[in-house]
């Protein structure tokens, strides 16, 4: 019998009333008095000059009350705090179609837009730069006059660990590939919306879709020049995010910096085809991956390149070229490994973190790169993976430290679920089975501006009627960190967690936390709040323990009770026991942070990128049905097995698995974010391709407990790594349906046709084929580092 009262119980969300009900607040519900309504203008250009802006006629225009550009806001700014290379608004040059150049603050909606069409932009072309290949070529045409890098390159990196060469040299066989993962973009439910409201006393609130309260927080001081003791940021529920919340947007600032100038509420609130440009989704990247295996299959050595087009600005990109090589150590045992990683910018909507943040296209590549090895040596696919595990309580080869690790236990679940090993290599033409395995972090080990404080922060309150209240900084955008909090509060005080008031991302009241990025969540927040808790459970147990006449450490509290643990009879309720707290201690409030601990990675540079207090594990097994005639792949049915340490609310976490893989099958079948110079082809939900709840595959979820030991009651994350092995689940299915290998995503009806017609088994990228001379360009690069 678990000696835990409300964790790993499956309860309902705190918040699941107003969204059943549909009273829940989102930005775009929100409606002020005398509230003026903003649109944006977006460049029509891929890249150009700004010559002249001429926006009398759109003031002039009747309901029409103000209007800004970028020469109104020009600090530069960006989530990362060493690479802003944006301004609010465009200023003397777009870089992308559907970069905000002007906007404007109108009586409603409607007159806003008309507004937009008065605005006078008088562009002066540039050629653009479309392509990984033309960024890297191209030493006469710049995104970035200003970057400091050759050709359009953003970032680079290389890293090598271990005896690289020699264990090449070791190896038996060498498999070498090139992989494509197409870009695609989060389609949240929710378009983005804020609405910034200035009072008289010069004192600024924004209530707005953002997953980083905190350091949107910190922008909006820069950009506005308005202090920030003196602004206020409220997360509202995000209806979907995905990541794609998690920058600062240019209708952000516009709508403060118009509230600022007018005194008066200002909303703005995207469309769909303007979501499409805001984009920051998932970014195009082209690998080579090469591994060198002795003949058991034991890895020597690998290496990975990584060309990443990051579109026209930074976003999250440092971390994101890091990311695509620094967790491919983490599921597997590498001797020795060498990372090549180059970000490039190119005149196309900016890229950034979409779910699974950087690691989803290498883990692609290598799990369908692990089929191949598999095949080749003759071995089981799942079997494989299970022979060369990391272990737990270790340290990879570029220094991250592994703690709880429960890849082989997933693996061995959906093996088990699927009959995989029988099935395998044994079904009909057409038929396919696939497997892949993952891993993912539970926060980052540094935050986006390196400093000591903490990570998280959180404060409970105990009110005199038993009644708790828990304070944190963290956004809930669906995905339940409400609940998350509401629970470990109240395992800790004995309580339920429909007792829990939750009050999160809010900058005015609640303590920092730095965000719903990067799984940090439960991990983090988790343990700010469990700590804070705490406190206070020792001062109501002991309050308690003296009423009842017994030590303290008999004292239990579980399910609104407070009881001595020898003699349940001995008991008084929560709220009793609370007025003693606070007639003994006074006001029953606490603090609690968490700060990841130190060590956790390397000591080289770029080391800041890939520690995590704990990584969650995970792995898949996709079971597709191919259409010869049509080219059509079905994914009929998907398992997938995900250790989060523990599961403090199993209910949420097997929707998180679920989401994860429904959201990876959209990515690998038909989701893509593609251009035709420079013009968005599909800026709508008529022609992205997301799937339907009738195309939805049949889905499994699996919960694997490790129990981690540093974990809020032994959990990890559940959000973002159960993506990462569907979509090479799903490749590596279709190559055991038609004996087609996919070396380059979405799998579409089209191509499908094509390797079938043309009897080709490999459809892929020709690495840097195109690119008129790709070694002088890299030489150029390794040159200039």
């Amino acid at each position: 019998m678990s000696e835990l009262s409300v964790v790993g119980r499956r309860t309902p969300k705190v918040n699941v009333w107003g969204h059943l009900t549909g009273t829940v607040r989102y930005a775009d519900d929100i409606a002020l008095p005398r509230m003026l309504y903003g649109r944006l203008l977006r460049s029509t250009q891929t890249h150009a000059r700004i010559r002249r802006i001429d926006t009398s006629r759109a003031l002039a225009h009747p309901g029409v009350v103000a209007v800004c550009t970028g020469a109104d806001m020009p600090e530069k700014m960006g989530i990362m705090p060493s690479t802003q290379d944006e301004t609010a608004l465009a200023v003397g040059k777009v870089r992308y179609v559907g970069e905000p150049v002007a906007a404007v603050a109108a009586v409603d909606e409607d007159t806003a837009y008309e507004a937009l069409a008065l605005i006078d932009v008088e562009y002066e072309p540039l050629e653009p730069i479309l392509t990984i290949e033309d960024a890297l070529a191209r030493e006469d045409v710049r995104v970035h006059e200003d970057s400091g890098r050759p050709a359009n390159v953003f970032k680079e990196v290389h890293l090598e660990f271990g005896d690289v060469d020699g264990g090449f040299a070791q190896a038996v066989h060498v498999e070498d590939g090139w992989y494509f993962f197409e870009g695609n973009t989060h389609a949240p439910l929710e378009t983005h919306a804020s609405v910034a409201s200035c009072d008289g006393d010069g004192k600024l609130t924004l209530w707005t879709s953002t997953q980083v309260p905190h350091y949107l927080h910190r922008e909006l001081e820069k950009v506005l020049g308005l202090a920030r003791s003196r602004i206020r940021v409220i997360a509202t529920p995000n209806g979907g995010a995905f990541g794609g919340k998690s920058d600062p947007f240019a209708h952000e600032f516009a709508a403060c910096w118009l509230s600022m100038r007018t005194k008066r509420p200002v909303k703005f609130t995207l469309d769909r085809e303007e979501v499409f440009y805001a984009h920051r989704g998932r970014h195009p990247v082209l690998m080579r991956l090469r591994c060198g295996v002795r003949k058991d299959g034991e890895l020597t050595a690998v290496h990975f390149q990584s060309y990443l087009d990051g579109g026209a600005y930074a976003s999250y990109g440092i971390a994101t070229t890091y990311y695509t090589g620094a967790l491919m150590t983490v599921t597997y045992r590498l001797p020795a490994y060498k990372f090549d990683g180059v970000r490039v910018y190119t005149n196309k909507p900016p890229c950034g973190p979409k779910r699974g943040h950087g690691t989803t296209q290498p883990r692609y590549a290598f799990e369908c790169h692990l089929d191949k090895i598999a095949e080749r040596l003759g071995l089981d696919p799942i079997a494989y993976r299970q022979r060369i595990l990391q272990p737990p309580n270790s340290r990879t080869v570029n220094g991250l430290r592994i703690t709880s690790m429960g890849l082989g236990e997933c693996l061995e679940q959906v093996k088990r679920a699927t009959r995989f090993s029988e099935r395998h290599g044994r079904l009909p033409r057409g038929k396919g089975v696939g497997a892949a395995g993952s891993a993912y972090i539970s926060g980052a080990g540094l935050p986006i501006y390196w400093n000591e404080m903490p990570h998280s922060g959180a404060a409970v309150k105990i009110d005199r009627g038993g009644g708790v209240t828990v304070y944190c900084g963290t956004a809930e955008i669906g995905q339940g960190s409400d609940h998350v909090l509401a629970t470990v509060t109240a395992e800790q005080l004995g309580v339920l967690p429909e007792d829990v008031h939750v009050v999160s991302g809010d900058t005015s009241l609640a303590p920092v936390d730095l965000g719903s990025y990067s799984s940090r969540v439960t991990f983090m927040a988790g343990n700010a709040v469990r700590e804070a808790a705490g406190r206070l459970r020792a001062l109501v147990a002991s309050a308690a323990a003296e009423k009842l006449g017994v030590p303290a450490d008999r004292i239990a509290l579980a399910l609104g009770r407070v009881y001595d643990l020898a003699d349940p009879a001995k008991a008084m309720s929560f709220a009793e026991a609370a007025v003693l707290a606070e007639a003994a201690n006074g006001t029953l409030v606490a603090v609690g942070s968490y700060t990841p601990p130190k060590g956790i990675g390397g000591d080289f540079k770029g080391a800041g990128v890939g520690p995590t207090p704990a990584y969650s594990y995970q792995a898949a097994v996709a079971e597709v049905s191919v259409d010869l005639d049509t080219g059509v792949v079905t994914v009929d049915r998907i398992t997938s097995a995900h250790d989060c340490g523990r599961a403090l609310n199993p209910p949420s976490v097997e929707g998180q698995i679920e989401g994860s893989a429904y959201m990876g099958y959209g990515e690998a079948i038909g989701e893509e974010q593609v251009f035709r110079g420079g013009l968005h082809k599909k800026p709508s939900l008529l022609d992205y391709k997301l799937p339907t709840s009738l195309d939805t595959p049949e889905m499994r979820a699996i919960v694997v407990e490790s129990i981690d030991a540093e974990g809020p009651f032994g959990a990890k994350e559940a959000g973002e790594g159960p993506l990462n092995p569907i979509i090479p689940a799903i490749a590596n299915a279709v190559y055991d349906a038609i004996g087609v290998r996919f070396d380059e995503t979405p799998i579409t009806p089209a191509k499908v046709l094509d390797a079938l017609s043309r009897n080709r088994a490999r459809v892929g990228p020709d690495g840097l084929a195109s690119l008129k001379d790709p070694k002088a360009a890299l030489r150029r690069l390794q040159a200039a580092r």
